[in-house]
């Protein structure tokens, strides 16, 4: 199991971003959440199967149908089974 951190750039606010990802994340088994940044990019933290984790990434980059993504960075974490499931937080989790 592995945890990374993605901060998602351009369109990403507004467009369902969110909703999106958590199913799409959900679909690939991982747990984590999402949530809006103050700089109008979006920041995620999912835990998962490595292979899961670099699907979740993939969609990332081209998001859902309205977003216009510039960029996505990951962080690997250390630590994981921090999340019984992938949800959307409001602000960042502490």
């Amino acid at each position: 199991m592995t945890r990374a951190r993605f901060v998602v750039r351009g369109l990403v606010q507004g467009v369902y971003f969110r909703a999106a990802a958590v199913r799409e994340a959900t679909a690939h088994g991982l747990t984590g959440c999402i949530w809006n940044t103050d700089d109008d990019a979006v920041e995620l933290v999912a835990e998962g199967d490595a292979d899961a984790l670099a699907a979740l990434e993939r969609w990332l980059a081209q998001g859902p149908s309205l977003s216009r993504v510039e960029s996505v960075e990951r962080t690997d974490l250390s630590g994981t089974n921090r999340y019984q499931d992938f949800s959307i937080a409001y602000g960042a989790p502490e």
